[in-house]
């Protein structure tokens, strides 16, 4: 069944139910906020996405996966946040990361040590906390992809 969804940034967009991502404990801060869905942003072939909230049309959240800007992110949850998602190992998860983008979009971050956790065969979600403290809430993207270009500078 498709849905008009009303967004922010894109206004009304035609959506599929099953594109719907339940969040039964909501995102830290917004816990109120059950359901979300990824789309896609305006910049083709981008790795940003769009992490819209279905009943809340001005809340949405810039996200990436950490597979996309660094060579090795290593998962280390609970096994209460794998249950939460029904999954069973974190390989069967797709991982996200919200992104912070200030005036300057070359200091752009990334939560890693928070990361948004989708079991998408079940479409179920929660925002994780890790379990190390390898990774920082503030992890700039560009100097990541800089380190693992080799062209650090």
């Amino acid at each position: 069944m498709v849905i008009k969804l009303k967004t922010k940034k894109s206004g009304t967009v035609d959506i599929n139910e099953k594109q719907i991502i339940d969040f039964p404990e909501g995102i830290l801060g917004f816990d109120y906020i059950k359901k979300f869905v990824l789309l896609d942003t305006e910049d083709p072939g981008s790795p940003l996405k769009w992490m819209q909230a279905i009943d809340e049309p001005d809340l949405a959240f810039i996200v990436i996966r950490p597979a996309d800007f660094m060579e090795q992110y290593e998962l280390v949850i609970s096994q209460n946040d794998l249950r939460v998602v029904r999954a069973s190992r974190p390989d069967e998860l797709v991982v996200f990361s919200i992104v912070t983008i200030p005036s300057n979009p070359a200091e752009m971050t990334a939560n890693l040590q928070g990361p948004i956790i989708i079991n998408p065969s079940v479409r179920i979600g929660k925002q994780a906390i890790l379990l190390t403290d390898r990774y920082g809430v503030k992890h700039r993207i560009l100097d990541e992809l800089r380190r693992s270009s080799g062209t650090e500078g």
